[in-house]
């Protein structure tokens, strides 16, 4: 009981035997960060109102973002290695461009919730856009679990810096663009 406790609390989410390779570990981080960076720039203009929430907006930006980073990812490696991929490793790039799309679950159920009135539009969107920074703090998190790395006890601090800085970006965005 106590191993499966410590593996728990200090082993990797989803554990595996050994971390992501380089590749994979840096293509999903750079999926995970540009997802939840444009997902956030989505909802920030949204107007909303009790019949238009912007969730179509938001799966709009996640799945035209998923398409155009795999492409951009299968481009990049075509160009690397001097030759067209392969059909796996199309997939692979696929796959490692998900982060992208899982950056729209959480805001999509909130805009959801104000879409059948059970939060306020305006609630919700601001409520989406906090679960999104919160995300971006979490990248220091994501980069210690695909390296195989345990957390350290500076990790808290260091999102919460990220967050902070993601934070003041937005700021500036809407100072300036509304």
């Amino acid at each position: 009981m106590e191993a499966n406790k410590q593996a728990l609390l200090h082993g990797p989410l989803f554990s595996r035997s050994a971390p992501l390779d380089g590749r994979n570990a840096a293509s999903r981080i750079s999926a995970y960060v540009y997802g939840n960076v444009l997902i956030l720039s989505a909802l920030i203009p949204v107007t909303t109102s009790a019949e238009y929430v912007g969730i179509l907006i938001v799966l709009g930006t996640a799945l035209s973002t998923f398409l155009g980073h795999a492409f951009a990812e299968g481009v990049r490696q075509s160009v690397q290695q001097n030759r067209p991929i392969s059909t796996r490793e199309r997939w692979m790039d696929l796959r490692d461009s998900v982060p992208i799309l899982t950056s729209a679950v959480l805001p999509c159920l909130i805009l959801a919730t104000a879409g059948i009135g059970r939060l306020e539009p305006r609630t919700a969107q601001l409520l989406a856009e906090v679960v999104m920074l919160i995300r971006i703090g979490g990248i220091v998190f994501v980069i210690e679990r695909l390296n195989g790395a345990r957390p350290r006890r500076s990790i808290l601090f260091e999102a919460m810096l990220l967050a902070a800085a993601a934070t003041t970006v937005v700021v500036v965005k809407v100072i300036i663009t509304h």
